[in-house]
């Protein structure tokens, strides 16, 4: 089974003035979302097939409950500086297939989830080192026509679509079984050893030649 990216998350502040940066260099900011129940919330930047979210606990009682504490979201939040990895990568099915699920997973039904969806969650969500991945079958393009009535996608910088994901951490030589599933089902992302938790996103073929580092600021570079 192929999946592909749907989106992909950074931990922040509270409130994401990390995004202003972001905002500066010449993305087109989206709609913001909170999740209740879970106690997060985001700011968003999207591109015409996934888009870039900036999360934060809002809620720390909600981010800690039973129904939410195996994610461990408040504990990798919490740590984003202290070792945990700040990153999340939520994959969807490519086209309108809905084959196995593509790693080890459980299913995780938060509150702002209308039934019968569900998230799969990977099964290293309890690593806090390593990104949070997970797998929607309801996920969509941004592109699709009910999402692109919702949201920009153009901006100013000129970036169109997300080519590859490549995701640098400390921890890169002790992958789970999670992880190794999606490198093998997801050609455009990939994992490799680095000093530091950063992650690279490449853009329509990388044609141009550019490139943007977003640090310290955020861990993010944009190759284009």
């Amino acid at each position: 089974m192929r999946v592909e990216l749907d989106h992909f998350f950074i931990r922040t502040s509270v409130g994401a003035p990390e995004a202003d940066r972001l905002v500066e260099f010449g993305l087109s900011e989206g709609a913001p979302n909170r999740h209740p129940g879970q106690g997060t919330a985001n700011r968003r930047f999207f591109f015409s097939n996934a888009f870039l979210e900036l999360l934060w606990v809002e809620d720390p009682a909600e981010a800690q409950s039973s129904l939410i504490r195996r994610a461990r979201l408040w504990k990798r939040w919490s740590r984003r500086s202290r070792g945990s990895s700040p990153f999340g990568i939520c994959l969807r099915p490519v086209g309108q297939q809905a084959g196995e699920i593509p790693f080890p997973a459980w299913e995780y039904r938060p509150p702002y989830l209308p039934d019968p969806l569900v998230i799969q969650m990977g099964a290293n969500s309890e690593v806090p080192t390593e990104p949070l991945l997970f797998y929607i079958k309801f996920g969509r393009r941004a592109d699709s026509a009910e999402e692109s009535r919702r949201q920009p996608l153009e901006h100013v910088a000129g970036l169109k679509a997300v080519a590859r994901l490549r995701v640098s951490s400390p921890h890169a030589d002790a992958a789970s079984a999670v992880r190794r599933a999606v490198k093998r089902q997801c050609p455009c992302l990939s994992f490799v050893a680095g000093s530091k938790d950063c992650v690279e996103i490449g853009f329509d073929g990388e044609t141009a030649g550019k490139s943007m580092d977003f640090r310290p600021t955020l861990p993010l570079i944009f190759r284009w």
